[in-house]
């Protein structure tokens, strides 16, 4: 049997669920969080701390990196590797109102990613 998600995890959860019903499923040491099968973001800590993590594309990066939030890179074979996420603005995380504008954006990017490979793969 699966394991509930952490207390944390199932804010994080609440917090994105402006853009549908989300959930959070255990990866990698991390979370994934979803919706309707879209991973819109991950909860992982590198560090410092659980943080969540929301997917960014080419039209939304410059909206997270002008609100001053860090790209999710990590250490891999000893060399520093980055994905297309970053964290979520500390205002963000203070209530579903706040995240919106935020989750619209990762579930965005999830999607079109989805499509991305979706074409590829044709």
């Amino acid at each position: 049997m699966a394991k509930a998600p952490s207390e944390y995890a199932q804010y994080c959860c609440d917090l994105l669920s402006t853009v549908g019903p989300c959930v959070a499923r255990r990866m990698f040491g991390a979370y994934g969080i979803s919706t309707d099968g879209l991973t819109l973001a991950i909860l992982a800590d590198l560090g410092s701390g659980e943080k969540l993590w929301l997917k960014a594309d080419e039209t939304s990066r410059p909206l997270f990196e002008a609100a001053g939030c860090s790209r999710f890179i990590y250490q891999a074979k000893d060399k520093p590797m980055s994905m297309g996420y970053y964290s979520a603005p500390d205002d963000a995380m203070e209530s579903p109102s706040q995240m919106a504008p935020w989750a619209r954006r990762a579930l965005q990017a999830a999607l079109t990613a989805h499509q991305s490979k979706a074409v590829k793969k044709k």
